[in-house]
């Protein structure tokens, strides 16, 4: 039998006082409380920095990559952009071949007109919609009340 196994059956059945339960044994005693509770803190601290500063590093990674994404965007929406408008004068030149020049660019600007008052109207309708930070606002509203009862 092994020393650790013959200390460990001794202490079970009630060995000498000197065996030691290392479960509630201080691992630094020479250390005061406030020393220990230093040291943790700035740990802690320590820790927090570390942690701001990988979210930052990660933070800037992911605005390089919204900014990237936004570009893209901005590319798409001038290419379609274009493709409406280039789009637009092949049908007023289309029109032109059975009436006017003025009037077939005069009819594709009133249908541009008509889609333009449909999406201004879908957008007022969803703008109606938004509640900005419903849930933020409700519990701001929550904590001034609550502040107000502990005025009183």
């Amino acid at each position: 039998m092994s020393s650790d196994r013959m200390s460990d059956t001794t202490a079970a059945n009630g060995g000498s006082p000197d065996d030691v339960d290392l479960a509630t044994t201080p691992k630094r005693p020479e250390m005061s409380l406030g020393e220990l509770f230093g040291e943790m803190t700035g740990e802690l601290s320590t820790l927090f920095r570390k942690e701001v500063e990988l979210a930052k590093v990660e933070g800037r990674e992911e605005v390089k990559r919204a900014g990237a994404a936004a570009g893209m965007f901005a590319g798409a929406g001038i290419a379609g952009w274009l493709t409406l408008l280039f789009a637009s004068f092949a049908l007023a030149w289309l029109l032109d071949q059975a009436m006017n020049t003025a009037l077939a660019f005069l009819i594709v600007a009133v249908l541009w007109g008509i889609v333009a008052f449909v999406l201004l109207s879908s957008a007022k309708k969803k703008a109606k919609q938004i509640q900005p930070l419903p849930q933020t606002t409700e519990t701001l509203k929550e904590d001034v009340q609550w502040a107000k009862a502990q005025r009183n």
